[in-house]
């Protein structure tokens, strides 16, 4: 194992469990305090499974019976027909009830591999070693697992917390430019809802961490994770102070069923998703010219969209939106910002700043992509 890694913890009584984040952890990190049975099943994708199964595969056979399960690639396949090829592998091969799961890969299947977890035989150990900056900083810490729906993301899962998550820096040196912005829009978010000196750092440090300074990404990915695993000690389930977590996935979301799953990459949407928010809290008062603006340009520094796709309408974000998870009892709740590095959960907010906001949006989103035709 490295000698150059950082521990942190998720404190949340005997489903407490470590993070351990560094460089050189993927094939040397040593797994047995995790591992409950005789048997593992490692579930990655077709992507990954190139690069860093072997490795994962070779640590861990002389010690136990090892499985695969290799799925397509892509949200699009975030569906209930894929999490039953987990399934199908995992009664073919025969595993117990204590089998261990290992996720190896991105959201999508830290995502499924996490359900299925949850749901094989009522319920079996797993592990996270996410492979991508978006998973190792938000989806991969926290326990929420599930697939997708054609009618709205994420609406079929569990709450259902990992033994460990292993976080490989190295990992993200394969990573598409595309995909490190996409994680890049959660960290942004850390610093917008609860951490201002976070905020202030990354402007600073934006381009190095595009350029994937080790030291600095790393320093990025531990505050991001201690930022997640203090708000879910404190509401494991979303029942409360949680939800600020999502912040512009509401927006984002609807971005992402409306286009079609894939097409704009979760943290694309979350990031477009997240200046609405912001827009929104600016015409309400809450958040001045500055830091709204400062906001926009930190997602631009990113590479990341600041505005929704020009083909959707007003219409088409009511209606997802009044789809989401956080609607209750038939009004929708938004995650929108007090002031910077404040988040508020609330339904209490100006319909005609809500409708300004998306239109005004829509029509700046419509008038670039005709300058750009």
């Amino acid at each position: 194992m490295s000698d150059r890694y950082r521990e942190l913890s998720v404190e949340l009584g005997e489903r407490s469990y470590p993070i351990f984040i560094g460089e050189d952890l993927l094939g040397s990190q040593d797994l047995s305090s995790y591992v409950s049975g005789a048997q593992v099943m490692i579930v990655t994708n077709e992507t990954i499974a190139p690069l860093y199964l072997d490795a994962m595969v070779t640590m861990l056979s002389a010690d136990y019976k090892v499985d695969t399960c290799i799925l397509p690639d892509g949200e699009v396949y975030k569906t209930l027909e894929t999490y039953s090829m987990i399934m199908t592998s995992l009664l073919e091969a025969k595993h117990n009830r204590t089998t261990t799961v290992i996720a190896l890969g991105g959201g999508v299947v830290g995502d499924m591999a996490g359900f299925a977890a949850a749901t094989y035989q009522r319920g079996v150990p797993f592990i996270q070693v996410p492979t991508t900056l978006l998973s190792q900083v938000d989806s991969s810490v926290g326990g929420k697992t599930g697939v997708n729906h054609p009618l709205g993301k994420n609406m079929i899962g569990a709450f259902y917390q990992p033994q460990a998550v292993i976080i490989d820096t190295d990992t993200l040196s394969s990573l598409p430019q595309r995909e490190l912005s996409a994680g890049m829009a959660e960290v942004i978010k850390y610093g917008l809802i609860c951490d201002v000196p976070f905020f202030d750092w990354l402007e600073q440090e934006m381009p190095v961490l595009m350029a994937l300074d080790n030291d600095k990404i790393s320093d990025a990915i531990y505050r991001s994770c201690l930022a997640k695993a203090t708000v879910v000690a404190q509401d494991e389930r979303e029942g409360g102070i949680r939800a600020i977590l999502n912040l512009g996935h509401t927006f984002g979301h609807a971005i992402e069923t409306q286009m079609g799953y894939g097409n704009w990459l979760h943290g694309e949407a979350v990031a477009a998703g997240s200046v609405l928010a912001m827009d929104l809290s600016w015409r309400m008062g809450n958040v001045t010219d500055g830091d709204f603006s400062r906001s926009v340009a930190l997602f631009q520094a990113a590479n990341l969209p600041v505005l929704p796709p020009a083909e959707m309408t007003l219409d088409h974000f009511t209606q997802r939106m009044a789809l989401d998870k956080k609607v209750l009892d038939g009004s929708l709740r938004l995650v929108l910002l007090g002031a910077l590095g404040e988040a508020i959960v609330t339904s209490d907010f100006p319909m005609e700043d809500f409708n300004a906001c998306l239109l005004d949006a829509l029509e700046a989103s419509k008038q670039a992509s005709l300058a750009v035709s």
